[in-house]
């Protein structure tokens, strides 16, 4: 998703709409991945991210993070409103690069966590220790990548 949404926004997107109807929960990964999203957007001049149909569990755990203040939860006014049916039937799985690296996935976890802890203090104190444990995690793992392999 979040290559996806990096693509979008590249190619000038300013709204990018994400629907969660058939996600029966989010992990703090996710959650993540979202903010950033929706803070890339939101330098953009009247950039947002919108989540559709996010149901009660998911919304209560957007809005425990106070996730959303950067994102808008099921908009009323939003120009999909009463279309979300047929516009699924037209939706086809994105076609972008997967993350393969170990590098690549631990450093887009960090910036996922870096995302969560910067939108409040409440969320700066619940994950200081996971951000300071994948920032360990990380260094070394680029550590072990400069090291010259022996023949």
């Amino acid at each position: 998703m979040k290559a996806f949404g990096d693509e979008r926004i590249a190619a000038g997107e300013n709204c990018l709409v994400v629907d969660l109807g058939g996600c029966t929960g989010m992990d703090s990964t996710f959650m993540g991945t979202l903010a950033g999203m929706a803070a890339r957007l939101s330098t953009h001049d009247g950039g947002v991210l919108q989540i559709a149909d996010s149901g009660s569990r998911n919304r209560r755990s957007l809005e425990d993070l106070g996730l959303d203040f950067l994102l808008e939860i099921d908009p009323p006014a939003a120009i999909w409103r009463g279309n979300v049916d047929a516009i699924r039937v037209n939706l086809k799985p994105p076609q972008v690069p997967v993350l393969t690296g170990q590098i690549q996935r631990t450093q887009h976890v960090l910036d996922a966590y870096q995302t969560l802890s910067a939108a409040n203090d409440v969320n700066a104190r619940e994950f200081s220790n996971v951000v300071k444990l994948l920032e360990n995690e990380l260094a070394e793992k680029l550590k072990r990548e400069e090291k010259p392999k022996e023949s």
